[in-house]
């Protein structure tokens, strides 16, 4: 893809995944950044998946928390409404969504129109409370104890013990938001609006076949699409891995 995203010629020989010196040339970004404004698409998928990541802790964690250590009449029935919401394919909720979003709300073309379905996850829920419950109970008993609430008691004791499940959700929450393409696509019709995936797509139906090297250019934006991800991967990889969950407790 990167390659690919160079070449000043297509070359869809065997032999094109090697650079040629000769055939290398930056023009294809600069050619899609005058087609479609990558800065501004990439700042417009930065802000909605930004968004979704912030609603996405924050609720999990408090969903989380709730259903792993608080004692409450009906958990279990939440809990199992829970996974049945994660058996629901998102196409099938496209219609109303967009019904209560866009004409109810009014919310089409907007920020928040994007964000306000993917805002709460059912994953990060159950990621949270599965790490929630390999916790030692014994800190929460003498938390409680000595008098702490239970908002002090998520923020002081569970959180700081929770970090890679923190690091894992955001990961996890990221690749979807930042890729997606059908929600909005359908609430965004201001062209200043659209995430990068959704200027891409139209670049590739409307504008493509008015260049010189097509293929160069839509291999540039998915370049500059899947950078961010990648990055992250790489960096906060040993997260998935790592855990101090018993590092509190002696004996």
């Amino acid at each position: 893809m990167v390659v690919g995203s160079l070449q000043a010629e297509p070359d869809t020989s065997i032999t094109g995944i090697v650079p040629q010196p000769s055939n290398i040339t930056g023009d294809n970004y600069a050619r899609i950044n005058d087609s479609i404004d990558l800065l501004r698409g990439v700042t417009n998928s930065g802000i909605f998946t930004g968004g979704v990541i912030l609603c996405t802790v924050v609720f999990g964690v408090l969903a989380g928390y709730a259903l792993a250590l608080i004692r409450f009449r009906g958990r279990g029935l939440v809990f199992a409404m829970m996974l049945l919401v994660q058996m629901i394919p998102f196409q099938l909720l496209l219609i109303p969504l967009y019904v209560m979003i866009v004409r109810d709300y009014r919310l089409g073309d907007s920020y928040l129109g994007m964000i306000a379905p993917f805002a709460i996850n059912s994953t990060a829920v159950f990621v949270f409370r599965q790490y929630f419950l390999q916790l030692p109970a014994s800190l929460f008993e003498a938390a409680r104890m000595d008098g702490a609430g239970e908002l002090r008691i998520l923020w002081t004791i569970a959180l700081p013990m929770v970090r890679p499940a923190l690091v894992t959700a955001v990961l996890l929450t990221f690749i979807g938001p930042w890729n997606e393409f059908l929600w909005p696509f359908l609430v965004t019709k201001d062209a200043a609006m659209q995430p990068l995936a959704v200027s891409l797509a139209n670049y590739i139906s409307n504008v493509s076949g008015s260049v010189a090297n097509p293929y160069g250019a839509i291999l540039a934006g998915a370049c500059v699409l899947a950078a961010p991800a990648i990055a992250l991967f790489v960096v906060f990889q040993r997260y998935f891995v790592s855990t101090d969950i018993g590092s509190s407790v002696k004996g």
